[in-house]
């Protein structure tokens, strides 16, 4: 029997040694050989932006918290508010601008934060490739989306909250639900080529592979596109988006420069698991049913919220324009709260759509060395109760032993391979 020290690699240790081959194929030691291709610098330096991400997070949640406190208490919108009211202006007119008004406060307030977790930190990591003066171009950008569609949302639900005042939650959840899939038909076509350039991808070995399994499995194979995403960051990463007429595939430059054939093939193939498995249509449903329970909660939460912030005179309840950074705060509260439940479901959905690339691809070595690239910003091998709590994705440890498993249980003769290492950052 093999000795068990001579892996050299504890799957979920630190030590990086390259282990000897084993005799036959085996899935924990093929596994092994892949997870030795992340050095330990790169390990280090993958682990430390991971848990660093994770914190962040929270802080992040915790700051929106604070600063819509810090609005309410300021009574800018309840003075807002008055003014557009003495004006005659319709309830959904005095809705709609308190709303903007509150999303300036609020991404403006943000925005020295903002500026040092999402442009300094991925510098500092070798994650932006953007000038300050792109990225703060691009920001804007999402700034007016979020302006034009967030402050719609929140009209739309305030209008709610006075047509339906005792069940408004429930309507509204259905209000949430329906614009989730509507931004998924629209997005592929409005908003995601103003951050990036699409184009037809040229003929070829890989779209040739890309148009016979997307033929296989009935996706519509019209558009497929390569986008200029390395204008932001290296990060390699394809997908299936859109809605019935909408739908296309599309891949990154930086997946057609970084990886092979085999590698992209099994990236297309997982995005493709999404949408025949019906991932967009079921994470509709779920954000529907959590926002349901999440508004009810407001409902419940928003009067103690009002008096907590000591607007109580001037806010006069949950579905006053003033109370906006209540129903904002409170639902930023709550789904830090149900991080765990949301992550947990997107998990799910993503290892379900890795065995799919699997079988659709039949790439299991391209799998494992595409989940490698990934893992130089990715925690490699987290304790089972870190990726249960803090994962939306299968961790490499988990993707590269599934690889490794259907490899071994579908071709026959599997050999191991001894994959070259990864470069260090």
């Amino acid at each position: 029997m093999r000795n068990p020290g001579a892996m050299g690699l504890a799957l979920a240790g630190a030590t990086l040694a390259l282990p000897a081959r084993a005799a036959a194929f085996d899935v924990d030691h093929a596994t092994a050989l892949y997870l030795a291709t992340l050095g330990p610098v790169a390990r280090a330096r993958s682990d430390a932006y991971f848990d660093g991400r994770v914190w962040i997070d929270i802080v992040s949640s915790l700051l929106t918290v604070l600063v819509c406190w810090m609005i309410l208490r300021s009574g800018v919108l309840v003075r807002c508010r008055d003014a557009l009211r003495r004006s005659g202006y319709r309830p959904w007119m005095v809705m709609l601008t308190v709303s903007v008004l509150f999303l300036v406060c609020l991404t403006l307030i943000e925005l020295p934060w903002t500026i040092l977790i999402d442009f300094v930190r991925e510098r500092r990591f070798g994650l932006m490739n953007q000038s300050f003066g792109g990225w703060l171009g691009q920001q804007a950008i999402a700034a007016l989306l979020t302006l034009i569609l967030g402050g719609g949302l929140l009209t739309v639900i305030n209008a709610v909250m006075r047509m339906f005042p005792r069940h408004w939650w429930l309507v509204g959840a259905g209000v949430v639900g329906l614009c989730v899939a509507l931004l998924g038909l629209v997005a592929p076509v409005f908003i995601t080529p103003l951050f990036n350039t699409y184009t037809e991808l040229p003929a070829g070995p890989l779209r040739t592979r890309i148009g016979a399994m997307a033929a296989a499995n009935a996706i519509p194979a019209e558009n497929i596109y390569q986008f200029d995403a390395s204008r932001q960051s290296n990060r390699i990463s394809a997908n299936v988006s859109g809605l019935g007429p909408t739908v296309w595939i599309s891949l990154t430059d930086n997946m057609l420069k970084q990886t092979t054939v085999p590698e992209a093939v099994a990236i297309v193939g997982h995005e493709m698991g999404h949408y025949v498995l019906g991932h967009v249509w079921r994470d509709v449903v779920f954000v529907t049913l959590l926002s349901a329970l999440e508004l009810w909660l407001l409902a419940k939460l928003g009067p103690m919220a009002i008096a907590l912030g000591g607007r109580r005179r001037a806010v006069r309840g949950i579905d006053d324009p003033a109370a906006l950074p209540v129903l904002v705060g409170v639902l930023t509260g709550l789904s830090l709260l149900f991080l765990p439940i949301t992550n947990t479901q997107t998990r799910l959905a993503e290892s379900e759509a890795d065995a799919f690339g699997l079988n659709a691809a039949r790439e299991p070595d391209g799998f494992a060395a595409s989940a490698m690239k990934v893992s130089t910003y990715r925690k490699i091998a987290p304790p089972a109760i870190e990726e249960a709590l803090f994962y939306d994705h299968p961790s490499g440890l988990t993707r590269v032993r599934m690889a490794m498993q259907w490899k071994k249980d579908h071709v026959p003769g599997a050999k191991e391979v001894t994959p070259p290492p990864l470069p260090n950052p």
